[in-house]
């Protein structure tokens, strides 16, 4: 609201400016003729209230035209005219009094227009030259305002979900088009996953989450990585594409998160999420969503990480996340993943963490030296690996970190 109020008070400044400029008051319409801003009206100069015609006092007090109105207007080529056009008189359709109209351009689209009541002699080519200057910035205020406001949802979710290849080049370049000079902007990519509904008109909308440029629905995979092209899954998961201000401040993005799992029933249980590396532009969308999704998988995998990861602090998640979804768990962890050895696979998990110091683990683990070293030899025999070597507990790590993903 605070954006929207100052955008506002943005457009009356720019707006009061040309009326300066021309000697007259202005009007602000956007494309579809609805009033965005008028210039302050001097009473006592030649176009007071006495000589408004029914057309401009409609507008102004309704804040919008009439369908035959505009009609009208366009008949003139406004909205195909790159600089002013004069308008005659026409008492039979309301208009009254002649008027010059300014397309409000950016980027060669018409985006809104600027009226003055014209009178003789009228302003001067220098004059008017300098407001369509101005009508230039109102130009790049309302395609900012345009933009922010899109709905990216459908853009957003192609990029996630195009096949590698021209497929997602094209869908890259349709959202780099979409979001204009903001898709060199930095950001961060969110996932929250698993989205409790499968209906995309269910997720929350853009708006909603301070900060957002774009959210959308993916496909949330068996193994937590977005399937195939094509493919029917049903649970979901929130792709959220967050502005930031320092690449090294990730907050926002944090925060957003926080704020979409306290959407989901019992404070976001059974659900977590994940933030990617910051980045700046959109030539690595995918590789931040596969970051995104690690982490958010990391998160759900070892509560100690979440509910919110990121990239940067899952540790070895970061690659066994990243080992394709049909791999075959190494059978090395096997026997300890039984029910009846849960204990035993624990500990050797903790005993591993805390890089093989015998005292910190029976201390985490609340044991005696001598318990934790009768497990520990059970672990051996039941996975026929020797703890003393450096290889064969990097493997029997990485399987029981594997095994909770």
């Amino acid at each position: 609201m605070r954006e929207n109020a100052r955008m506002k008070g943005d457009y009356q400044e720019l707006v009061d400016e040309i009326s300066v400029l021309l000697g007259a008051p202005a009007t602000l319409e956007n494309r579809d003729f609805a009033l965005i801003a008028f210039g302050a009206h001097d009473s006592g100069s030649d176009f007071d209230e006495s000589t408004l015609d029914p057309v401009r006092t409609r507008s102004i007090l309704t804040r919008r035209s009439t369908p035959a109105v505009r009609s009208w207007f366009e008949g003139f080529g406004i909205a195909r005219a790159t600089g002013p056009v004069r308008i005659p008189p026409a008492p039979e359709a309301g208009v009254h009094r002649g008027r010059i109209c300014l397309p409000v351009r950016h980027r060669g689209v018409v985006l809104g227009y600027v009226w003055l009541l014209d009178a003789e002699p009228g302003p001067g080519a220098e004059q008017l030259s300098a407001a369509m200057e101005v009508a230039a910035r109102i130009g790049a205020l309302l395609a900012d305002e345009v933009q922010a406001g899109a709905d990216l949802t459908r853009e957003f979710r192609a990029v996630l979900t195009a096949e590698r290849g021209w497929q997602r080049d094209m869908a890259v370049a349709a959202l780099r088009t979409a979001l204009g000079e903001r898709a060199e902007a930095l950001h961060a990519v969110v996932c929250v996953a698993p989205w409790p509904s499968a209906d995309p008109a269910e997720a929350p909308s853009v708006r909603s989450v301070p900060g957002a440029t774009a959210l959308c629905t993916v496909p949330w995979g068996a193994r937590g990585t977005s399937p195939a092209p094509g493919a029917t899954v049903g649970r979901q998961s929130i792709a959220l594409l967050m502005r930031l201000r320092s690449p090294d401040i990730l907050a926002p993005a944090l925060t957003a998160a926080s704020g979409l799992l306290g959407k989901i029933s019992n404070e976001g249980a059974g659900a977590a999420a994940g933030v990617a590396d910051a980045r700046r532009g959109l030539g690595e969308l995918d590789a931040a969503w596969r970051e995104a999704s690690a982490a958010a998988r990391a998160a759900l995998a070892e509560p100690r990480l979440g509910p919110v990861a990121t990239w940067a602090s899952i540790g070895p998640y970061r690659l066994l996340t990243a080992l394709p979804s049909e791999a075959v768990p190494d059978p090395v962890a096997g026997p300890l993943l039984e029910p009846s050895h849960r204990e035993l696979a624990r500990t050797a998990e903790v005993f591993l963490d805390c890089a093989g110091q015998a005292g910190r683990t029976a201390a985490e683990l609340g044991i005696h030296r001598q318990t934790l070293y009768y497990r520990l030899s059970r672990v051996e025999q039941l996975t026929g690996l020797d703890l003393d070597d450096g290889e064969d507990r990097l493997l029997l790590h990485m399987a029981l970190k594997a095994s909770r993903l």
